[in-house]
């Protein structure tokens, strides 16, 4: 029961009316509120990814939840001015120090998802392309049946189409990943 309230309090407090003010802050172009609401996601990024661990493991502690609660509503209001503090003392500081080691693994994890995100596609396309074989060859043992039975497609016909299919999938593995894209 609590756990829902907390969502709920989460998603009004700590989310839509976030929102709602940030939009404000970009739409009168008021630069002190944009600073002021930027401030607030990047602290609330970092307590959403926090939670996150934190719910597993002190979940069970009691007022956990409430504390949540007054967390969140801390964070924003302007009177309390929380996510300023928080990032002011303790955020901005630890990113400036470590912020190209950050930028660096942002780029090596960008690199690297990318050549495995085509290594991936170029292997998922070589499995498909052998189910097909395979779906063409029973196709083919079928049909041999069928001809034998009902004379419906000459064997011929159906072998130029593997072939042709054989020779499409070569082709494609052949030029590697510019397909995949």
């Amino acid at each position: 029961m609590f756990c829902s309230v907390l969502l709920i309090t989460r998603l009004l407090f700590g989310t839509l009316y976030p929102a709602y003010c940030s939009y404000k802050a970009v739409k009168t172009k008021n630069v002190k509120e944009y600073v002021r609401w930027m401030m607030y996601w990047i602290v609330f990024a970092i307590f959403t990814c926090a939670e996150t661990f934190a719910d597993i493991f002190i979940s069970w502690l009691p007022f956990y939840y409430e504390i949540k609660i007054f967390y969140v509503i801390w964070l924003m209001l302007p009177a309390t001015r929380g996510a300023t503090i928080l990032y002011k003392k303790f955020i901005h500081p630890q990113l400036s120090k470590r912020e190209e080691e950050i930028d660096k693994c942002i780029a090596k994890a960008s690199d690297q998802g990318y050549s495995t995100l085509l290594n991936l596609g170029s292997k998922s396309f070589n499995f498909a392309a052998s189910i097909v074989l395979a779906t063409a060859i029973k196709v083919l043992s079928f049909k041999h049946y069928l001809f034998k039975r009902f004379h419906v497609i000459t064997t011929a016909t159906l072998i130029k189409h593997i072939i042709a299919f054989l020779n499409f999938v070569e082709i494609i593995s052949s030029q590697g990943s510019e397909y995949l894209i």
